[in-house]
């Protein structure tokens, strides 16, 4: 709240700063070593994001134009965006599926909002770039994983391209974009951690938890991925009309085509589920039972059937 609603450059970067020394703790709440590898790397890189904020507020008298560019690349660096995605893949393997859905969510409003507020003609081509790169490497680095976090990890990049294509045209446009994206992938790391899942193995021999339960895990999947039966399609039916009308093409092209590499590996998990699932084999005892939490995240992803005759109706 610091960050996005100061009047200066400095009350911004200290509500950064305070956001960063309050997350650290909320990393490494469990004593082993996956999550103090986590805390350490998420302090270092925020850190140098820092550094560079300051670099940038010292150039400002001399070079605003530089001053700009520098503020960009470190707004980039501290929400993940590519080609300064390297450090989150790695932060979310080590942590708990609620500290990740921070990470996924909250921690990317003061980044994405201090980014609304620079001068687009200097950094254009910046912001040009880390779309088209964050679709490129958000639909391809997820392709080979096997680890649940890591996959949401690179779908959280992914959609952060389609996050700074709804920047680009109104501030409207991302809040509500980022509004659907984080129900969704909340809701998603909630099942999982409902599920105590963390690896693709998990969810196809997940014999003790419900049909219910694992159906609606797999459609939750297809709704992030934006299948446009399902409601994450909505969102990016805002942005890709916006994008239209713009005239933004190619960028358009690349997040369409990002996002079938997306579907891809959602897919590989929801049919491998469905078809090679052994009911002889158990990684967990924990026997779940299905309570009023299960139908209302289902009702939340397949919201999207009735969004086109609810907006007809509104129109």
């Amino acid at each position: 709240m610091l960050s996005i609603s100061s009047s200066s450059w400095f009350g911004a970067w200290i509500g950064l700063e305070l956001n960063l020394m309050s997350f650290i703790p909320l990393i490494s709440s469990k004593n082993n070593q996956y999550s103090s590898e986590a805390a350490l790397k998420y302090f270092l890189i925020q850190a140098l994001g820092s550094s560079v904020i300051i670099l940038s507020a010292s150039l400002m008298l001399f070079s605003p134009y530089f001053s700009n560019i520098f503020f960009a690349l470190a707004l980039l660096l501290k929400a993940g965006a590519a080609p300064f995605h390297f450090w989150f893949p790695s932060v979310m393997e080590g942590l708990q599926w609620p500290q990740a859905i921070l990470l996924m969510t909250i921690q990317k409003i003061a980044p994405m909002s201090l980014l609304s507020y620079l001068t687009f003609e200097a950094i254009a081509p910046i912001f040009s770039s880390a779309i088209i790169l964050s679709a490129i490497i958000g639909g391809v680095g997820g392709i080979n994983q096997t680890l649940l976090r890591k996959i949401m990890a690179y779908s959280s990049i992914n959609h952060m391209s389609w996050m700074l294509s709804a920047i680009m045209i109104s501030e409207t446009s991302w809040l509500f974009y980022f509004m659907m994206y984080s129900i969704i992938s909340s809701s998603i790391a909630l099942l999982f951690n409902f599920q105590e899942a963390f690896h693709i193995s998990h969810i196809l021999n997940s014999t003790s938890h419900s049909s219910q339960l694992k159906m609606l895990t797999l459609l939750s999947l297809l709704s992030l991925g934006g299948l446009p039966p399902f409601t994450g399609f909505i969102p990016k039916w805002f942005i890709i009309q916006e994008m239209i009308s713009a005239g933004l093409f190619f960028t358009l092209a690349v997040l369409l085509a990002s996002a079938l590499l997306t579907l891809f590996y959602y897919l590989r998990i929801t049919l491998s589920t469905l078809m090679l699932s052994s009911p002889k084999t158990k990684w967990s005892n924990k026997t779940i039972v299905p309570s009023t939490f299960t139908p209302s995240m289902l009702y939340l992803n397949l919201f999207g059937l009735l969004a086109p005759s609810f907006f007809i109706l509104l129109t």
